[in-house]
């Protein structure tokens, strides 16, 4: 007798165990649905959107609740884009004009068009910088005609951006001699002697410049204000920006030029709301972005919407609005 009420006794307690753990398992799966998983594509490890991508999964896993997002190194704006429109990634640092070129389907995304693309803000401007020599004599675009130009490697976002401002100048690769090199190819044939010009979009200041100038007296070529509002209104995508005097060693000249810009995008399926918990986590911080890498000084709030030249997310955009 007392053995069966024990039995009765422990049956139930088994059920009981068993009954919590169910229940407690059940807890862990809401929890689990709870976690948010992103994909942050960026670049190479020796450049600069990798420590920012870094950086902004960071601020992210510490200001999302339930967040768990991880940057990843990659071959940058045109390999990332692709990830986007495959879903790969979720978010991705790019340049604005590729971006552009991609959602558009021109350029090298002709016939390739993306259309899962969304922004959510600006970050920091890449100079469209034209480097010569002081030694050349040559001081304006305007003075190109005839002249050895290094423009980029051929189908690259830097070879539209030259071939784009030129075209502001009245001036076609058939009124240069345009070689197709990319800038570590380009500067060191400007060392060389080999070319007048090399041209390269980064943000400033570029190590590949300042290499030169430790060793040759640079002049960097400045864009007119009238050329870059043509630009502007052309594409949107540009944006003006100021080169410092002082920039690159022995160069003390301030240089009016125009820039696209690094900024963040993700997919259409980061809803509205993600978006703008995304874009409030960044602009609230900074700090932690200037501290990543030089470039997180030029990162603001006011310059968030510079060259947004795709559709937005709705929650980013309404964010950046306030």
């Amino acid at each position: 007798m007392k053995f069966s009420v024990l039995k009765k006794a422990l049956v139930a307690g088994l059920a009981t165990i068993a009954a919590v753990a169910v229940l407690a398992g059940c807890g862990g799966g809401d929890q689990s649905a709870k976690k948010q998983f992103l994909n942050i594509a960026t670049g190479g490890t020796a450049g600069t959107y990798y420590p920012i991508g870094g950086a902004l999964a960071e601020i992210l896993n510490k200001e999302i609740p339930g967040m768990n997002a991880s940057a990843q190194s990659t071959g940058a704006t045109v390999a990332n884009i692709n990830m986007l429109k495959d879903g790969s990634v979720d978010l991705a640092i790019v340049q604005n004009d590729i971006t552009y070129y991609a959602v558009n389907g021109t350029e090298m995304f002709k016939d390739k068009k993306v259309d899962n693309i969304r922004g959510i803000a600006s970050l920091y401007p890449e100079t469209c910088q034209f480097v010569t020599l002081d030694s050349s004599g040559i001081k304006s675009i305007a003075e190109l005609k005839g002249k050895r130009v290094a423009v980029g490697a051929a189908g690259s976002g830097v070879e539209a951006n030259v071939r784009q401002i030129l075209a502001a100048y009245g001036i076609e690769y058939s009124d240069i001699d345009a070689q197709y090199l990319s800038f570590a190819e380009g500067a060191n044939a400007l060392k060389d002697g080999n070319v007048d010009v090399a041209c390269l979009t980064a943000g400033y200041p570029t190590a590949s410049v300042q290499d030169i100038a430790s060793q040759h007296k640079v002049r960097l070529l400045p864009v007119d204000a009238d050329k870059a509002d043509a630009l502007i209104a052309k594409y949107p995508f540009y944006t003006k920006t100021t080169i410092p005097a002082g920039t690159y060693a022995g160069f003390d000249e301030e240089i009016p030029a125009v820039s696209v810009m690094a900024m963040l995008v993700c997919t259409d399926k980061v809803d509205d709301k993600l978006g703008g918990e995304i874009a409030k986590a960044i602009f609230t911080n900074l700090d932690r972005l200037k501290a990543a890498h030089s470039v997180g000084k030029l990162i603001t709030k006011e310059n968030a919407q510079n060259g947004l030249s795709i559709p937005m997310n709705a929650g980013a955009e309404k964010f950046l609005k306030q």
